[in-house]
C-alpha cells in the first residue's frame, strides 16, 4: 500500500540521517533514522543509497511502501557546502524519483528553520565543525563555504580539540606558556603526560574519533580559571559572533529584531562562559538580535522548509511543530 506524502523531509548529517514523511496538513506520517551522509568519502550514489534505506524505513513506519512520489523533497544535507554541490545533489535526488520537486540546502538551514517561526533569521551551528547561514522570507540567503581552514573557518569541536592539544603539547615541552590543559587532556584518557597522549593518538591506540572528547575538557579547564583554555573559549565566542553579524549585515538585519539561533553539540551544551561572551558581544554589534538555542530536531526544520515550498497553511506549520515539541 502506498503512502501519500506532501513533503519528504531529510536532515542528513555526517553521523546520522533523519527522514520524515509529512502530510499536507502537517501531520507526521512516518519517520526513520539512518547512518551518516558523506558523499566526499563514499561518492554520491553510495551516499544516496544510504538515504534510500532511511526513506524506505520512513514509509514502512507509516504503514506503506514507496508506492508513489511525494509532492516535494526538502533535503538539508551535510557536505552540501557550495551551490554547485547543491545542484549536483538536487539532480541526483530527482533521478531517484522520490518527488517531482527537490530542494537541497546545507544542513545548517535545517537548524535555522527549526528555531524560527518564519524563514527569517541567522543560525550558527558548532558541532564537529562550524557554519553559519541566514535567510529571509523573500528567498535571500547569507552563507559561508564552511569547508574548513581554507575557507577562513576556525572552531568546531574537532578544531577546538586540536587547539587545546597544541597549547598543551607546547606547555609540556617548554615551547609555550604553562596551562592546566597539559595535565587535564591526557588525564581524561588515564594517561600521565601529553607525550603519552600524542603517541597514543598518532599510533591509533586511541581511535581518531575520540579526540572530540577533549572539547568538554577544554571548557571545564577554562571554567576553572586556566587563562590559556579561557582564551580559546573566548576566541570561539568571537568567531560565533563574527559569523552571525556578517550574515545579519548581508541581509540588512543588523538593526532589526531578529532571532540568532545557536545549535550543534558545542553551543547546545550551554557552557556558561561561552554563552555570556556571545551574548555580550552580540548585544554590542546587533543590539536588537535575540539569541535562541535550538532544542528541536533539525529534521523539523527540513520539514518546515518543505511546507514553506508547498505553500501549506499556517495551521499545517503549527501542527507539524507541535509534534516535535
Amino acid at each position: 500500500m502506498g503512502v501519500n506524502a506532501s513533503v519528504l523531509a531529510i536532515d542528513a548529517g555526517n553521523s546520522k540521517t533523519d527522514v520524515a514523511l509529512i502530510g499536507e496538513d502537517g501531520t507526521v506520517l512516518g519517520t526513520a533514522r539512518g547512518g551518516g551522509f558523506q558523499p566526499p568519502v563514499v561518492g554520491i550514489p553510495a551516499a544516496l543509497d544510504m538515504l534510500a534505506a532511511a526513506v524506505e524505513g520512513a514509509y514502512a513506519s507509516a504503514g506503506g511502501t514507496v508506492g508513489g512520489p511525494a509532492a516535494h523533497v526538502s533535503a538539508c544535507l551535510a557536505n552540501a557546502d557550495l551551490p554547485v554541490e547543491e545542484e549536483e545533489l538536487t539532480a541526483a535526488l530527482l533521478d531517484r524519483g522520490w518527488a517531482p520537486s527537490v530542494e537541497v540546502r546545507n544542513d545548517t538551514f535545517a537548524v535555522l528553520r527549526a528555531g524560527v517561526d518564519e524563514p527569517r533569521g541567522v543560525a550558527v551551528v558548532c558541532g564537529a565543525g562550524i557554519n553559519c547561514v541566514g535567510m529571509l522570507p523573500d528567498g535571500r540567503t547569507a552563507r559561508f563555504p564552511a569547508i574548513g581552514r581554507m575557507s577562513g573557518d576556525w572552531g568546531g569541536g574537532s578544531g577546538l580539540a586540536e587547539e587545546a592539544m597544541w597549547f598543551a603539547a607546547r606547555a609540556e615541552d617548554g615551547r609555550g606558556e604553562p596551562t592546566e590543559l597539559a595535565r587535564a587532556l591526557p588525564a581524561h584518557f588515564g594517561l600521565g603526560s601529553m607525550y603519552e597522549l600524542i603517541e597514543a593518538l598518532h599510533r591509533e591506540h586511541i581511535p581518531y574519533e575520540r579526540r572530540h572528547e577533549l572539547t568538554p575538557v577544554l571548557f571545564a579547564t577554562g571554567a576553572a580559571g586556566d587563562p590559556v583554555a579561557r582564551a580559546v573559549v573566548d576566541r570561539l565566542a568571537d568567531e560565533v559572533v563574527a559569523m552571525a553579524t556578517v550574515a545579519l549585515d548581508r541581509l540588512d538585519l543588523l538593526e532589526e529584531h531578529v532571532p540568532v539561533i545557536l545549535g550543534g553539540s558545542v553551543l547546545a551544551a550551554r557552557h556558561r562562559d561561552l554563552d555570556i561572551r556571545i551574548a555580550s558581544l552580540l548585544a554590542a554589534r546587533a543590539p536588537r538580535a535575540r539569541i535562541r538555542v535550538v532544542a528541536q530536531q533539525p529534521v523539523l526544520g527540513a520539514a518546515l522548509l518543505g511546507l514553506d515550498h508547498t505553500g501549506a497553511a499556517p495551521e499545517a506549520h503549527a501542527r507539524l511543530r507541535a509534534q516535535y515539541a
